[in-house]
């Protein structure tokens, strides 16, 4: 019987498709159709595809333009195709490959061409295929991957503020440890609001400030002969930072009540050192609550691109530089390392001690992060708490140098005996 294989070339307007049965003798024979990428098209490309009893389909992964297109086959074939009785295992199977995976020769492309050469390489096993998770888990990804994007955006707003206020001459960001915080917002919604007087400006500040009122007066002196244009920018500036925020607020809340069922695997990863919350929800959203698709640690470590290259060729490795891999966890892994290793007395701090001797900084922080991707997937996969050995690690650590040195001592001749210190007393 054959076998039913179809590729899609997506483009923002239109699909180039591709069918070809595989267990047929002789060359390929492809059937080309193209469809658009409305609703409707889209619902038609399903049925088409159900009526032809298709067992596999292929696609690039385009831009963003593949998303709607694999939403659409995920409802009306791929459900459909695994209902029916006696569905083989790989029925309905719906992949996504990565577009460089798919280049032509010298990197041409061609629509329909492009869609029958994914047929081929998927049967070769020749194409890079992307994890795409449920519906459910790509939500998740929707409302973090948007929540960090507001908060890159209010970064630079912060940044923008703080060049505004240097040709405003104000000088408050030399003063003050956060720009954005309360005592510094309410100084700058006064100068915002056209107050002239910098003595009541500065009132405005927390008396815990570490800046004297003689200093904040000094700082907002220009604001006597302010431009009133510079003053609808600050109070454009300020409300729009607002907004941000606000928008965040609302992504938390969001994001809190879609992962409520999931709220023992977050505090579980929030108790690792250099994580928490945040960070905790992010990981759950790219790689799911069990972390279900990587059957190893290994495995979700080299999706992630945490561990070294293998670039090998005749037995010769000509790179051992790490994998692209997800750039969200990558991210997340990073900062988690860097946090992580300033945490006093935890075991990622006594690691990190101990590489950044050979390995410098970056390669250290790397390492740590590995050492976080694979007890990331411990603590999901197997529903285990995370528990601080780094004390104990110190004292082991201890012993088992003082007996390697009298090993050592020993083995030049000397006499060595262990003393053990007295306990003290207690009180």
């Amino acid at each position: 019987m054959p076998y039913r294989i179809v590729g899609v070339d997506v483009h923002k307007r239109m699909l180039a498709v591709a069918m070809a049965d595989v267990d047929v003798d002789g060359d390929w024979r492809f059937e080309r159709r193209q469809f658009g990428t409305s609703p409707r098209q889209l619902q038609m490309l399903a049925e088409w595809l159900v009526d032809c009893d298709v067992e596999e389909v292929v696609m690039e992964s385009t831009a963003q333009y593949w998303r709607p297109v694999w939403d659409a086959l995920e409802r009306g074939w791929q459900a459909v195709r695994r209902m029916r009785p006696a569905a083989a295992p790989t029925a309905g199977a719906l992949h996504l490959a990565q577009a460089q995976s798919n280049n032509g020769p010298r990197g041409r492309k061609k629509d329909f061409p492009d869609a029958e050469r994914l047929v081929k390489r998927l049967v070769a096993h020749e194409l890079t295929l992307s994890f795409v998770p449920d519906v459910t888990q790509r939500l998740w990804r929707t409302v973090t991957r948007r929540k960090f994007q507001l908060t890159c955006n209010r970064v630079q707003l912060r940044n923008r503020l703080e060049c505004l206020l240097e040709e405003m001459h104000v000088k408050v960001s030399s003063l003050v440890s956060d720009l954005l915080g309360l005592s510094a917002r309410r100084m700058l919604r006064a100068v915002g609001a056209g107050a002239t007087d910098p003595a009541t400006v500065a009132a405005l500040g927390n008396p815990r400030l570490h800046a004297t009122p003689d200093q904040l007066r000094d700082a907002l002196g220009a604001c006597t002969d302010l431009h009133p244009v510079y003053r609808r920018l600050l109070a454009l500036t300020l409300d729009e930072l607002d907004g941000l925020e606000a928008h965040i607020r609302q992504l938390d809340e969001e994001l809190a009540q879609l992962l409520r069922a999931h709220q023992a695997a977050v505090q579980r990863l929030a108790a690792v050192p250099g994580l928490g919350v945040d960070s905790a929800q992010q990981i759950i959203a790219e790689v799911g609550p069990t972390a279900a698709t990587f059957a190893t640690a290994k495995r979700l470590a080299s999706w992630v691109g945490a561990c070294p290259g293998h670039d090998e060729s005749a037995g010769v490795n000509h790179s051992r530089r790490s994998p692209n891999g997800n750039r969200q966890m990558r991210r997340l892994l990073n900062q988690a390392a860097n946090a992580a290793v300033k945490t006093k007395g935890s075991l990622f701090e006594l690691v990190y001690r101990r590489l950044v001797v050979r390995l410098g900084h970056a390669q250290a922080i790397g390492a740590i992060a590995h050492r976080l991707c694979r007890l990331v997937w411990k603590i999901l996969h197997d529903g285990v708490t995370y528990e601080e050995r780094g004390p104990a690690v110190t004292k082991a650590r201890a012993q088992w140098r003082a007996a390697k040195m009298i090993r050592d001592l020993r083995k030049l001749g000397y006499r060595v005996e262990p003393a053990f210190a007295p306990a003290s007393p207690q009180a």
